[in-house]
């Protein structure tokens, strides 16, 4: 008797899981589209910023590197217009949130690589990986929270898709005394 209640119960529990999966699935991407109508560049225009123009390589390498949908973006310091904005040592005759600021600018010089690449900041799919350096002081252990001023600012443009896997170290010397410098990987939408 309970297996004839039961059986027919759980068929129609699955069958309803099966059609409800493409639905939830739909409803997921309708809601990622949705948080992505505003431009990213609009986005930065409200928050204040801009981009600064492309930064020069300093040094045999190119800027970006795409391989498939992947870009691998070279390492981005504290410049902007060719001029070093953030130099010193954090922990040290730097702050956390002057090391966050450096990073933030490493961020945008990052988004100015993209921006040459794919000509459309919107086309970017998501922020894979950040690797990241922080001229620091000797016994300094906050690193992760320097570069956090990076990834919040990745994060408030492409929402989920801006937050990457991360690593972030110290270092004693960083090129022309920059607090910062993050590289990036970055998936691009399909062409």
């Amino acid at each position: 008797c309970l297996t004839k209640w039961l059986v027919p119960k759980a068929l129609g529990m699955v069958v309803r899981l099966l059609y409800a999966a493409p639905l939830h699935k739909e409803c997921r991407k309708y809601k990622n589209d949705k948080e992505k109508v505003m431009k990213v560049e609009q986005k930065l225009r409200e928050m204040g910023l801009e981009l600064p123009e492309l930064p020069k390589p300093n040094g045999l390498y190119a800027p970006s590197r795409r391989v498939g949908n992947l870009i691998y973006i070279a390492g981005q310091t504290p410049d902007i217009h060719g001029v070093r904005q953030v130099v010193g040592v954090v922990g040290e005759d730097l702050t956390i949130e002057d090391g966050q600021r450096s990073a933030q600018i490493c961020a945008l010089n990052i988004l100015s690589v993209l921006k040459a690449e794919l000509g459309d900041l919107d086309k970017v799919k998501q922020f894979v990986q950040i690797i990241s350096y922080v001229r620091c002081a000797k016994g300094f252990g906050n690193q992760p929270l320097v570069i956090d001023g990076a990834s919040r600012l990745f994060r408030d443009l492409y929402g989920e898709a801006g937050i990457a896997a991360r690593l972030a170290i110290g270092a004693n010397e960083l090129p022309g005394g920059s607090a910062t410098e993050i590289l990036a990987v970055v998936e691009a939408e399909e062409d």
